[in-house]
């Protein structure tokens, strides 16, 4: 039974107690003397300390003393707590002392008598905005676009008559417009990231509350700050308000149900967590007999208790401040091993309770009460738990994306605190290092001086207690199978180790976007040129007085050539503006929000079981998506379900199990077999054989722990081999394996349900639980976890086997083992299991050499099939040998210098002369489709990195699993000693690249690598570990490291922490300058997501930590491969093409009216009427465009993933290049020429009579001339550049050409045209007119035509000869398919290196029995027969 917090637990010697035996005091010590040995290396290694025993109080004094002094200048002057990634060492930053019922000296004090350390509030924001800076900082940062700029400026121009703008007010509206469409973009992004961090800032907690905490200042709330709190209140009301007026009945209906849901929260929690008066009912409880000192512990109940009459009576304040008037069983004990924080001389209030509040609110220094299945809401010490050993278990799933538990301890001086009046008793100093960002360190001292409560007169003794991770609660970790925590705020906020690695929110602009500048540039230079010559020209000309100016004008502006010069170089900028389309701008804007639409509509990337649509939450990004030349993966949660099932064993030199894994489908695949055939065949005699192991189970015992449906492990003959079908020797050793299993853990158990008996298994690691999950289906079942070992259930026999001692697993050694008593003889047996590398390295010498053989042999045929691998032995031990072992390692574990490696030492010797039992072979399931999702991947030209937190061993298995590694690979693992530092790796590093690939790592071959995106030669893959890429990630190296990883077909970096994920991240995309993609689920995934160019989040079962930081939000890893090859390559072929044809079109009509300044001197004068100038871009030219980047394809999506390979233009950018930029404004350039100077001609010798009599000559109607010839010429330009020809689009092109006539003829009828007037009639009715614009048209397009015709005739790209296949019939099968039935397995396809580079590819595709090939020369082959595209 627990504590409750609540409630006093009043530790008392009883002597009417009976002394518990020997035998099983000592167990119970040894056993949980693990749970103290829990830390983790300062470079991220785990590792153990233990429980210190048999400590005086004056011998722990001067240890800790010691201990303290060593850890505090360890701190002050060793750079060993440094991050992962070389950021700031912790040693280098201030160091922060937190008092707990103690004043603050006066040094820490201002003059006003408050703290001089001024802590980050536990507030924590993603979003970008506030509603009261929304408006100025969107503002500002729109502004920082050159264009917006560029805009603003002419809108300020306009204003002034002086430069001849007729309508500044309509000239301001498209900028108005594009910065409030932008701004009502913005503001929805960021408003779906303000609601998840108003969640996550309110989620409940408990702190103290009506107590002063000394480390900070009363919340003195400035009026700034009531100001903005203000506003965001008053911006939510307005939110809801219009939510609940407009959303209609059904939204009014969720709202009002969801409050409802909100104040019961409350109302439950202020009834279940607030600290009411002392006064409340305890149920008492003896404790077992195998508690160890002898003594009566108070049991209560943490669950919520009303009063009743027929339970204990309460005690009112059985302490009180007068220890004397205490009966002295009922007086507290201090604990002399230990010592106690807590003063029972202090006079206290009393009045501090544990109330409900809010993340926010807590501050540093605060006690916070977690309760079960609560979320950490901050940093925080751990003083006590509701386990009488001080432990708790969390999950760290939002830090490392593991859904094991990890075991976490109190700090032992704590163990007495229980509830609120315990918090008031304790006096303490924390002494901690200065937060940062390592997950696996943590170096702290807890002071306090002990106070003899029985005697008040006695000087008090002073105590320290050192503080290590294993002491730590980690803010975004979950309290598990702990009934409750009482803990002390140590870093809050921005300070805390999740958010240090989260690093801040980025905002991303696509690449497109950043070099689109670049050629906004080019257009200002253009636009300066010809406004340049503009004004030199008009100046010179008013300057001469020989020309007709002085007879036919009335004087300039500007009363001199210079002014006047001047002034028209303004006017052009306005005249020219359109050079600069603003309308661009607000296209694309537009265009990204319907592409986000697009992708978020998505049925085929709707993962059903969490009802998740693939959900962009950053919109103008969805370019970079085609142009991802590597992806950065987790792998668990990411890749895998993080379940494993035990497939295989091999006991005594035989193997057993029955198993199909994807990566024997992945190996059958390569060897030319039909995986689905083979896979079936597979599954159906596993089916049989699961049926005959489940009748031999029933014969030997029916077990009721045992449900078919989820038994992994399938081996009857195993089954036959227990009941003795093999022998005797075979039953025994079948027999032990089992037992092994069943022992050597760390497992709890959870009882889900009574009828049938159903248990679940919590575990440290998820192969923990499949071990012992296979042993419980087998007939040996865990049943319970007592505090002397475990309670197993053995074919129907339940018994406990007290656990003497565990040496728990650890990347450094490789191997767990567990020493048990065996009640059967008394025998006391070492059980270890391990890499069977360790394994082997630790087994005795005599004998058993044909077994060692065997074994090996069995797990590299397991290995191969991509499964996890183990080896399992034991060790017989006499009572002597363990005696003295025990005695060796509880003085190391006493040690407080260098505990670790003693520790390390005296388990080494103890793993020594093992007997090998066998091994096991565990398969990590992979989430469904991510085989195929990398193959389409690697096949479009993507290179897969995977970074993870798991070992090398793990990772590797993995990689086989999911097709990144394959047997034909020669697998290079980089690991560096602790002592070799950069010495040993650069050595590594230049052998590596000398023995495998003949480099020398020279500058001109790290710049031949940047140019060069071809994908490795499959023939390497490199797999590194943390502390070695720590070493590699220095300046110095991490070039030749990049070029080294440069040719290796896949990448696997291990036991990375989130800094250094974000670290490679950056490497790779600075240094290859390459377009990256990073994709996790976990808060540990946060940082390498944003520092990616496009972050993915997997919305699953590891928390949202990583979907709210992310781009793109998906459900499953197989969506990635439709999200790039699909969706990304048409937004970015779309975006790239529509770009193009807008500043084409832009040059078009803005050249066409500068020819005309050859004809009037340059001196701004308009060709057009002001109102083509302002439609041109939004309305006659826009539509056409925007409706090509939205609905344009090549090719669709099935045969995009069927043709993986036509990604490889996003990754070498050819869709958009400066190139095509100029190839575009150079015919613009052309068409602008033929459409004015076609006109000219007509008009230059003084017009011609139309129909009704009247002289075309007006200047005017020449404008309706060149306008309409160039609007039309743009729009079938764009209809040219289209692949897709429809009904819609050839309407949508119609229509904008009908608009210019509809607006001319509609706008000239009104008095408000001025010299306009009538202009439509005149025009429209000349047939000259309509003979121009049919000739012009077709001598501006016939160029265009022509080029294209020949490209695609002998030069064609990639999609050319796809489209003509299309054509053919060669992929009319996927016509029966569904697009995501389509992949690699539904065609074979491949592209020549050197043909794609140089944009002449040979593509070979096969269906069956036709295959189709194109060549370089155009020519496509079908069986022999060859035809031209």
């Amino acid at each position: 039974m627990a504590a409750d917090p609540d409630v006093v637990e009043g530790v008392t010697e009883n002597p009417d107690v009976p002394a518990v035996p020997e035998s099983e005091s000592n167990g119970d010590l040894r056993h949980r003397r693990l749970r103290w040995a829990s830390t983790r290396h300062p470079n991220g290694r785990p590792r153990r300390n233990s429980r210190l025993h048999r400590l005086s109080i004056g011998a722990r004094f001067r240890r800790h003393s010691t201990a303290s002094e060593r850890i505090t200048n360890e701190i002050a002057s060793t750079g060993e707590n440094k991050g992962d990634d070389g950021e700031v060492p912790a040693s280098s930053l201030p160091h922060r002392r937190v008092y707990v019922n103690l004043p603050l000296p006066p040094t820490d004090l201002d003059e006003n008598g408050q703290p001089l350390t001024q802590y980050p509030r536990n507030k924590t924001r993603s979003a970008k905005y506030t509603p009261l800076t929304f408006v100025p900082k969107n503002l500002y940062v729109q502004f920082h676009n050159v264009a917006n700029i560029y805009f603003l400026f002419i809108v300020i121009l306009s204003i002034f008559p002086i430069f001849g703008a007729s309508n500044p007010g309509l000239g301001a509206v498209p900028i108005i417009v594009i910065v409030t469409v932008t701004a009502i973009k913005d503001a929805i992004e960021d408003y779906r990231r303000t609601v998840l961090d108003l969640e996550l800032n309110n989620s409940p907690t408990q702190l103290l509350a009506h107590w002063h905490n000394p480390n900070v200042s009363e919340d003195n709330v400035s009026l700034w700050r009531r100001f903005k709190k203000a506003s965001t209140r008053v911006s939510i009301r307005i939110l809801r308000f219009l939510k609940r007026s407009f959303g209609g009945k059904k939204r009014r209906r969720e709202m009002d149900a969801k409050d409802q849901r909100r104040r019961e929260n409350e109302a439950a929690d202020d009834d279940q967590f607030s600290d009411t008066d002392i006064g409340r009912t305890m149920t008492m409880a003896t404790i077992q007999s195998e508690f160890t000192d002898h003594r009566i512990s108070e049991s209560f109940q943490m669950h919520e208790i009303r009063r009743s009459h027929d339970v204990a009576p309460v005690y009112e304040n059985p302490f009180g401040n007068d220890m004397t008037t205490i009966p002295e069983y009922r007086r507290p004990s201090i604990d002399l091993t230990h010592g106690n924080v807590m003063d029972y001389t202090k006079d206290i209030a009393g009045t501090a309770r544990f109330k409900r509040s809010f993340w926010k609110s807590v501050r540093v220094g605060d006690f916070v009460r977690i309760r079960n299945d609560d979320e950490i809401p901050a940093d925080v010490v751990i003083l006590s738990t509701s386990d009488s050993d001080g432990a708790c278990y969390v999950e760290t799933k939002n830090l490392d994306g593991e859904t094991n538990l990890k075991v976490r301890q109190a700090v032992r001086c704590g163990a007495h605190i229980k509830h609120s009046r315990d918090c008031e008793r304790a006096s303490f100093i924390i002494e901690s290092e200065a937060p940062h960002p390592n997950l696996y360190s943590y170096s702290g001292v807890l002071r306090w001086s002990q106070r003899n409560p029985a005697d008040r007169s006695a000087p008090p003794q002073e105590m320290a207690e050192p503080i290590t991770i294993n002491n730590l609660l980690l803010r975004g970790c979950t309290l598990r199978n702990t009934q409750w925590v009482i803990g002390i705020v140590m870093f809050t906020g921005e300070e805390t180790k999740i958010m240090l690695n989260a690093g801040e929110t980025p905002s991303k602009r696509s690449r497109i976007a950043r070099e689109l500048n670049i050629n906004v540039l080019y257009n200002f230079v253009i636009l300066f040129i010809i406004c340049f010559v503009s004004g030199v020209i008009e100046g010179i000309e008013w300057g001469k007085t020989d020309n007709t100016i002085q007879w036919f004008e009335f004087g300039s502006i500007g009363g001199r050539p210079s002014i006047d010069g001047l002034v028209t170089f303004w006017t052009a900028v306005i005249l020219f503006q359109n050079l600069v389309p603003i309308s661009l701008w607000i296209s694309i804007e537009i265009i990204k929000t319907i592409q986000a639409f697009f992708i978020w509509s998505d049925t085929y990337m709707y993962y059903e079981p969490i009802d998740y649509p693939c959900t962009p939450k950053s919109w103008n990004i969805s370019d970079d998506l085609g142009q991802i030349e590597y992806v950065f993966s987790d792998k668990t949660g990411t890749l895998t379900q993080n379940v494993m099932e035990l497939k295989k064993v091999t006991v005594n030199g035989v193997s057993y199990g029955e198993a199909y894994t994807e990566a024997m489908a992945g190996i059958q695949k390569r060897q030319g077999l039909n995986a689905e055939v083979e896979g079936a065949k597979a599954l159906r005699q596993i089916a049989i054989s699961r049926e005959t192991m489940l009748q031999d189970l029933q014969m030997i015992h029916k077990n009721p722990y045992l449900n078919p449906d989820k038994m992994t492990f399938v081996a009857p003959q195993y089954i036959a081999d227990l009941k003795g079908a093999s022998g005797q020797a075979q039953a025994q050793a079948t027999h032990n394996f089992m037992m092994a299993l069943a022992l050597c853990h760390s497992v709890l158990t959870e009882r889900v349900s009574e009828d049938p008996p159903v248990l679940e298994f919590k575990a440290q690691s998820p192969d923990e639980a499949a071990l012992v999950g296979t042993a419980r289906d087998v007939g040996f079942t865990l049943v319970d976890r007592t505090q002397r070992g475990v309670i197993l259930d053995v074919q129907g026999h339940v018994q406990e086997y007290p656990v003497l001692t565990t040496l728990e697993f650890n990347s450094t050694r490789k191997r767990m083992s567990a020493i048990v008593r065996m009640p059967e003889d008394n025998r006391i047996v070492l059980f270890c299991k391990g890499a069977d590398s360790v394994i082997y390295s630790r087994l005795r010498k005599d004998g058993q050499d044909d077994l060692k053989e065997s074994t090996a042999q069995h797990l590299e045929v397991f290995a191969n099939e991509g499964l996890r691998t183990l080896c399992i032995a034991q060790r017989v031990l006499t009572e002597e040998e363990y005696k003295l072992w025990s005695e060796e390692y509880d003085e190391a574990a006493a040690a407080l210098v260098n505990r670790e490696e003693k520790m390390e030492i005296a388990a080494d010797r103890i793993e020594r002369e093992l007997t090998l039992l066998g091994g096991t072979a565990i398969e990590d399931r992979l989430q469904d489709g991510v085989p195929d999702a990398i193959s389409l991947l690697a096949q479009a030209g993507i290179k897969l990195w995977v970074l993870t937190g798991d070992r090398v061993e793990t990772a590797i298995n993995i990689g086989f699993s999911c097709n990144i590694l394959n047997t034909e690979m020669e697998l290079i693992v980089m690991q560096v000693s602790a002592e070799g530092g950069l010495a040993e790796a650069e050595q590594k590093i230049m052998e590596y690249m000398d023995q495998y690939f003949e480099l020398k790592g020279t500058v001109e071959e790290l710049e031949a690598a940047k140019i060069d995106h071809s994908p490795p030669e499959p023939t390497h893959a490199l797999i590194i570990d943390g502390e070695a890429l720590k070493l590699v990630l220095d300046e110095s190296l991490k070039m030749r490291f990049l070029l080294l990883c440069k040719q290796c077909k896949s990448i696997l970096c291990c036991r990375v922490s989130p800094a250094q994920k974000a670290a490679v991240v950056k490497m790779v995309k600075n240094g290859l300058d390459v377009m990256t993609l990073a994709i996790g689920d976990g808060a540990n995934d946060v940082a390498m997501i944003q520092a990616a160019d496009i972050g993915v989040g997997i919305a699953g079962e590891e928390g949202r930590q990583a979907v709210m930081s992310s781009d793109y939000a998906i459900g499953q890893f197989r969506f990635l491969s439709r999200l790039l090859l699909v969706h990304g390559r048409w937004s970015y072929r779309r975006l790239a093409e529509m770009i193009a044809n807008f500043f084409y079109k832009t040059l078009v009509f803005t050249f066409s009216l500068f020819w005309y300044q050859i004809c009037n001197n340059f001196d701004g004068s308009y060709l057009f009427d002001y109102t083509y100038i302002l439609l041109y871009n939004l309305a006659f030219t826009s539509l056409p465009v925007i409706l090509m980047s939205i609905l344009d394809q090549d090719v669709d999506d099935k045969v995009s993933l069927a043709v993986p390979e036509l990604y490889q233009r996003g990754i070498l950018r050819l869709e958009w290049s400066q190139k095509k930029f100029w190839i575009y404004m150079s015919d613009a350039l052309y068409q602008s020429v033929i459409c004015f100077f076609f006109t000219y001609l007509l008009f230059y010798t003084g017009g011609f009579v139309t129909p009704s009599g009247l002289q075309l000559n007006q200047r005017e109607s020449m404008g309706v001339f060149v306008a309409t010839s160039a609007i039309v010429v743009a729009n079938v330009y764009v209809l040219l550049n289209q692949y897709r020809w429809d009904w819609l689009f050839s309407l949508i092109v119609l229509l904008s050409v009908l608009l210019l006539f509809f607006w001319t003829g509609v706008y000239t009828l009104s008095l408000y045209s001025a010299a306009f007037y009538g202009a439509a009639n005149q025009v429209y009715g000349s047939l000259i007119f309509w003979a121009c614009v049919l000739v012009t048209t077709t001598a501006c397009l016939l160029p265009r035509f022509t080029a294209k015709a020949a490209q695609k005739c002998f030069r064609p790209m990639d999609v050319d000869i796809i489209r003509e296949k299309i054509r053919l019939g060669e992929f009319a099968y996927l016509s029966d398919m569904e697009p995501d039935q389509v992949g690699v397995t539904s065609i074979s396809s491949s592209l020549t290196k050197e043909k794609l580079d140089g944009n002449v590819p040979t593509v070979s595709a096969s269906n069956g029995s036709d295959s189709v090939t194109a060549n370089s020369d155009g020519i496509i082959s079908s069986n022999g027969k060859q035809h031209f595209i």
